[in-house]
């Protein structure tokens, strides 16, 4: 036992840290290998960079040009996220079109450069791709298909938990880790502590393996393995309040900010930008950026201005740092993934890190490094992740965007209706709130999606909380207090892209939780001198919590 601990809480083959669809993906791999698994998550389950991004299932088009190995997996990749993960799959099919402000140089490359790759692609008319999606720019000059898609992360990042536990890992969420241990050159154990229990927890292991993504440098300096170079490259991102295209829309140009449009459930995604952030932890959603985003949006689809933006939020990409590129370039740096076996590079044996990649190669990302692991172990387990799908997608077709509506018009006189812009419904609640009894309000918005329509939580998240008390999870001091987080949390998304109809919006929020709830004086333990309440200045000027943590709509 390494110094200070009589006995671990647990002992364990591996150690994962992360609990994005990196990190979760490689308990699932290590799990169904055989091994002894426990993932360490500081936060929720794919709460980090896994649940702030637009939603794309790439089909490899975006990359075929700049980097078309990561072109190439990504098209391999896609066939098998939506095989394993049908339920969180929707198979919106893109398209990448060239607009009256493009030049075709690009695109004249564009379909060599695919079959290269390997990503299948075909260009059809602009009257074929006006039919598909009739609000498209019509001054558009050239159109090619694509098999792009959208994926639901959280979804995907819960069902291969549950794939994960049912092959024997254990998942600790809201668990931060706090020290690795070393013992005669390689990793021992880990440290630990359990934030809703506040307590400490020990944890003997053979293997570390580092999946935090953009906190992957954080994490290998805990184990004195210095220098490992992440780059955080910030992007933001807009949902609008209604489904503007039912296809992925990218614009046919070397990527650049803003060139795509998800529709993703209700909403469409316009994204991104492509800033280097010092601190992924303070992620800015600058005004200019959204502007940007939104004149971006009017290229594509004219008259998108006049949709009404209804959440903004901000992600970290973790890249691994790219000397072809200066410092400052994350737009051109490599999407490709990184391994590093600490052995090599730092003399630790039993330490693993990985970064770099996307969501949808997130699986063959756990493949490699978890190939990695078991040779250093000297042991042969073959990964068997892509033959088998998760629980929640065992015999479901891939999601469509009408599903609730259909459940909704089988149950509607018996189980009530909590967010009328999600069609959440009481039953979906109590369930997963039996299920998950430690849950706070925000936790059951990424299960759940509550609050994540056009109201924003306005009218629901009262009734959340409200059913938080009737299920007997909690008292009504402490469900205010999980209404203030929950409101809180919405606002960071809100004020960048208060203007026209959101502003009306926002004022009837305010005066349902302020006017007629007195939320700020409600019973309930007071807000901290350092916390703010919903959209007060900070000492900058700023909204109160204007940097930091906006999630996806």
């Amino acid at each position: 036992m390494y110094q200070g601990v009589t006995m671990a809480d647990f002992s364990v083959d591996v150690v994962v840290v992360g609990g994005g669809a990196t990190g979760v993906g490689v308990a699932r791999d290590a799990a169904m290998r055989g091994l002894d698994v426990v993932l360490l998550e500081r936060a929720d389950l794919a709460q980090g960079t896994t649940g702030r991004y637009h939603g794309l299932l790439h089909s490899g088009g975006r990359y075929v040009v700049s980097d078309p190995e990561s072109a190439r997996e990504c098209a391999q990749e896609n066939a098998i996220v939506t095989r394993i993960h049908a339920d969180a799959v929707e198979q919106t099919g893109g398209l990448f079109v060239v607009t009256p402000e493009d030049s075709e140089d690009y695109a004249d490359g564009f379909l060599a450069a695919a079959h290269a790759a390997t990503v299948p692609a075909e260009e059809i008319s602009v009257s074929q791709a006006l039919a598909r999606e009739p609000r498209l720019n019509p001054g558009i000059k050239r159109a090619f298909a694509v098999f792009d898609g959208t994926v639901d992360g959280w979804q995907m990042v819960w069902g291969a938990a549950e794939s994960a536990r049912e092959h024997g890992a254990t998942i600790l969420s809201y668990h931060r880790l706090t020290r690795i241990h070393r013992e005669n050159g390689r990793v021992v154990g880990v440290s630990c502590h359990d934030v809703k229990n506040d307590r400490e927890l020990s944890i003997d292991c053979r293997f570390v393996i580092n999946a935090a993504g953009a906190w992957a440098g954080q994490v290998a300096a805990m184990a004195g393995c210095h220098d490992v170079q992440v780059v955080p490259g910030r992007g933001i991102m807009i949902a609008m309040n209604h489904r503007l295209v039912n296809t992925v829309v990218n614009r046919c140009i070397r990527p650049a900010d803003g060139d795509i449009l998800v529709p993703v459930h209700t909403v469409s995604i316009i994204g991104t930008t492509d800033v280097k952030a010092p601190d992924p932890d303070r992620l800015a959603i600058p005004r200019a950026e959204v502007q940007q985003m939104l004149d971006a949006g009017e290229a594509l689809v004219p008259g998108f201005r006049e949709a009404r933006a209804v959440h903004a939020w901000s992600g970290a990409r973790p890249l691994v740092k790219d000397t072809r590129v200066a410092a400052g370039d994350t737009r051109h740096m490599s999407r490709g993934m990184a391994v590093i076996d600490h052995r090599e590079r730092d003399g630790l044996a039993g330490l693993f890190s990985i970064s770099g990649g996307k969501l949808t190669t997130y699986r063959l990302m756990a493949q490699r490094i978890v190939d990695e692991m078991c040779a250093q172990m000297g042991e042969q387990r073959a990964c068997t992740t892509a033959d088998e799908a998760v629980p929640a997608a065992v015999g479901s077709p891939t999601y469509r965007v009408t599903h609730r509506l259909a459940e909704r018009e089988q149950a509607w006189q018996r189980d009530q209706i909590v967010c009328e812009c999600e069609l959440m419904s009481r039953s979906a609640f109590v369930d997963l709130l039996a299920a998950e009894p430690l849950a706070t309000l925000d936790d059951l918005r990424r299960r759940l999606r509550i609050g994540m329509g056009p109201c924003q939580g306005g009218f629901c998240s009262t009734r959340a909380a409200g059913l938080l008390c009737s299920q007997g999870q909690t008292d009504a001091p402490t469900a205010t207090i999980e209404l203030r987080e929950f409101l809180k949390h919405r606002w960071i998304g809100l004020w960048p892209i208060l203007a026209g109809a959101q502003v009306r919006q926002n004022a009837l929020d305010e005066w349902i939780a302020r006017g007629t709830l007195d939320i700020d004086h409600a019973p309930g333990q007071a807000d901290p001198p350092e916390r703010f309440p919903i959209g007060a200045p900070r000492h900058d000027g700023q909204p109160a919590g204007s940097e930091q943590k906006a999630e996806v709509a």
